[in-house]
């Protein structure tokens, strides 16, 4: 457990917010436009994956956040 604060949690979460902005405005602006004309169902379920994309590199990033690297340690 660290005892001092570090400058990765502030940077990170900015980074964090940005990233997600981001992702969101693109899939925002060009998902419809793709999927537009397809039956409601499948649009749910790629809005459904596309939510839950965001996810797949978060623990990474976390623990960049927390240690400072990109992989846990594995002692």
């Amino acid at each position: 457990m660290r005892k001092e604060p570090t400058w990765r949690i502030p940077v990170g979460l900015l980074g964090l917010l940005l990233g997600l902005a981001m992702y969101g405005l693109v899939v925002a602006r060009y998902v419809p436009g793709l999927i537009g004309n397809w039956p409601a169902l499948t649009q749910a379920m790629v809005y459904l994956i596309l939510g839950l994309v965001w996810l797949l590199p978060l623990g990474r990033f976390l623990t960049w956040m927390e240690t400072g690297r990109w992989s846990p340690r594995t002692d």
